[in-house]
């Protein structure tokens, strides 16, 4: 069984003893009950992840000592998912499998059918819970690499995303082709923007707009899927048809 990951600075992992306290700390003596001699993997998100044995543990830290240290390279080609917000907890949901299933970015977006709206602290609030829950679904998944999620995107921003990408996809169920037998970039700098509508579906703009930035309408398969279920979906497939799966 692979070890639990925790967070910490990455001035932190330049020592060979590092003390993980505050809330990851606290995780890790209280709630996993981490106890002296056991393996864990210490990482600042961005890449870098420190194997260590665990030489002491207090009511609210643990402290290790590094074994090995090694950046993982960021996988190719990176992989966004564009999620329309949908109602309710659905939107965490969404974020927390998809991280799980390995997208690289998270991009909320506005859509014009959404139920949905992020206005003032509530936006504020809504977004602090996606990046809350990207976080500890990454730590679930043992990743060493935090997926980005971004600030609130409207249709022109999206459209961008979908322009600059290597390959952009808007899942739809008219989709001329299946995501399957699309051909996925490849290169150091390659990059797929995957687009997920809302329940309500995509607009007649929006469709025109994202097929002059030059994207692709994908079917997933023969049944439609939720809007919070359609991402990780599509990332799997995507997973195995680049080889990062």
């Amino acid at each position: 069984m692979t070890p639990p990951v925790f967070l910490v600075e990455a001035a932190d992992l330049a020592a060979d003893r590092v003390t993980v306290d505050g809330a990851e700390g606290r995780h890790a003596a209280v709630v996993r009950r981490i106890r002296e001699g056991e393996t864990v993997d210490l990482s600042d998100g961005r890449g870098l992840r420190a194997r260590c044995t665990v030489t002491a543990v207090g009511g609210d830290h643990i402290v290790c000592a590094v074994v090995e240290r090694r950046e993982e390279p960021a996988p190719r080609p990176r992989l966004t998912v564009v999620q329309a917000l949908p109602k309710g907890d659905r939107g965490e949901l969404a974020v927390e499998m998809m991280t799980e299933a390995g997208a690289d970015a998270v991009v909320p977006w506005a859509a014009e059918r959404c139920v949905t709206r992020w206005k003032g602290d509530r936006a504020a609030k809504a977004l602090a819970k996606w990046r809350a829950t990207a976080r500890e679904a990454a730590k679930q998944a043992r990743r060493a690499r935090l997926p980005e999620v971004a600030d609130l995107a409207d249709r022109t921003a999206v459209v961008e995303l979908l322009a600059g990408a290597d390959l952009g996809v808007v899942l739809h169920e008219d989709g001329a082709s299946r995501l399957s037998q699309l051909e996925p970039p490849v290169g150091q700098d390659a990059d797929v923007v995957v687009v997920v509508g809302p329940e309500g579906g995509f607009s007649d703009a929006e469709l025109e707009a994202f097929d002059a930035a030059g994207a692709v309408r994908a079917l997933l398969g023969p049944s439609v899927l939720r809007t919070s279920t359609a991402g990780v979906a599509a990332l799997s497939v995507l997973q195995a048809r680049t080889g990062r799966w």
